[in-house]
């Protein structure tokens, strides 16, 4: 059987098939298209937040999720915004300039994940009236290790939301009616967001018409609900114990800080959270096979600029967090110039796509070994995303058949381990 092929199953047998094979990002896109009185995401037993069938669902439904859903499709960035002026490198995919930067504003750039230039694009386009509220996702008040989708129409709500959420984002959950405002508006996401919406786009117009900047992190994945549980148990935490969490931020790249009820403030420091070295990384298996983590569907992505992909410990105190941007579109190029111009970023340099493998070396990876992941998985009999315009094929081949035959087998013995099968969505 082809794994691809879901034509058998039931609507919501099809649209459980997508959590059930570990691909669900849980971005609620497919809430809002089938509507909250057939699908919901909620948060399942093992705190994976995850869409649960509650209505009848039928194949048409079904059929569009699977168009839209960044778990099954991933493309790059939409041919109409590439022409003659855009560069395009094998691993970075397309761009028109290159440069680090970082937000002018001191306290916008200490409070932010690094450099702050997201929030300072996002402020500026607020204040400037280019839009009127930036769609954005910012720490949950409810489940501090999640977070929430957000609508910034001023300046305080913009950075209020500044900073990194590494938990489950339902950023597009309610996407439609976000949408029937009729108002022009910014979308900060990760790039499976990104590409989320742009799939959207081919099946409603308002989406085109309304977003008027595209704005992602460049994105290493998240913690995986499971872990995040298992790394609070070792403070002696539950999640219930929590008020609030920020992962990174006020500092570059800043502590992780943790509320709680009782009135404690813990601080990790972030390699305690996240370094390979401290045992503490782990990614969901959608992260691990994901072929594009650099937003090539963006205006504007932005990156950490740490050489060798992560901070030192040494390092940390002296770092006030510079990023390192890619305009990819014609759009984005002018925001960028035209932030830097009314006084909310500072351009250091123009860069190239050499230093974005020096920045990002695990970025790099990911991409030659993505196409060869998906081969296994299909191998295997399950299912996996279907990909246009981000060059995976070509940089497999660059590696030679050892190592695609290398990435197929790891995968398929994962797939046979059971490491990328999660139970049928049910609420708790």
């Amino acid at each position: 059987m082809n794994p691809q092929d879901t034509s058998a199953l039931s609507p919501a047998d099809r649209l459980n098939r997508i959590s059930e094979c570990g691909l669900c990002i849980s971005c609620g896109l497919c809430e809002s298209v089938a509507g909250t009185d057939r699908v919901r995401m909620a948060v399942t037993p093992l705190g994976h937040l995850r869409p649960v069938v509650v209505g009848e669902l039928d194949h048409a439904t079904v059929d569009r999720i699977y168009d839209t859903c960044p778990g099954t499709r991933v493309d790059g960035l939409p041919v109409r915004l590439i022409d003659g002026d855009t560069r395009s490198d094998p691993v970075w995919g397309p761009y028109r300039r290159m440069v680090r930067a970082y937000a002018a504003d001191p306290d916008v750039r200490f409070r932010a994940a690094t450099g702050g230039v997201l929030t300072a694009m996002a402020l500026y386009l607020v204040e400037s009236g280019r839009v009127d509220f930036v769609l954005h996702a910012k720490a949950s008040v409810e489940k501090p290790t999640f977070g929430e989708r957000h609508l910034s129409f001023a300046a305080a709500d913009v950075v209020a939301g500044a900073g990194s959420r590494y938990g489950p984002t339902a950023t597009l959950i309610d996407v439609r009616d976000v949408l029937d405002r009729g108002r022009p508006f910014a979308f900060a996401g990760t790039p499976c967001d990104i590409g989320a919406l742009r799939n959207y786009a081919r099946h409603d117009d308002r989406v085109d018409d309304l977003v008027k900047y595209w704005l992602t992190p460049v994105c290493g994945g998240y913690m995986p609900p499971p872990d995040m549980h298992a790394f609070l148990a070792g403070l002696d935490l539950r999640e219930e114990d929590l008020t609030a969490l920020s992962y990174r931020g006020y500092g570059c790249p800043g502590p992780t800080r943790i509320e709680t009820r009782d009135g404690r403030v813990i601080e990790k420091n972030y390699l305690d959270m996240w370094s390979e070295d401290a045992g503490a990384w782990s990614l969901p298996f959608r992260c691990k096979i994901c072929p594009d983590g650099i937003g090539e569907a963006a205006d504007i992505a932005a990156a950490d600029t740490w050489p060798g992909g992560a901070p030192t410990w040494e390092g940390q105190a002296d770092d006030p967090g510079t990023n390192a941007v890619i305009a990819r579109t014609a759009a984005g190029v002018e925001l960028l110039e035209a932030a830097a111009a009314a006084g909310h970023l500072v351009v250091e340099r123009d860069i190239g796509p050499e230093d974005m493998s020096l920045y990002q070396p695990h970025q790099v990876a990911k991409k030659y070994a993505a196409w060869a992941r998906h081969q296994g998985l299909r191998a295997a009999g399950e299912p996996a995303p279907e990909t246009t315009g981000l060059r995976i094929a070509a940089l497999a081949a660059e590696m030679g058949d050892d190592f695609v035959q290398g990435q197929k087998d790891g995968t398929i013995r994962r797939v046979n381990e059971g490491k990328t099968r999660e139970p049928t969505p049910t609420a708790v």
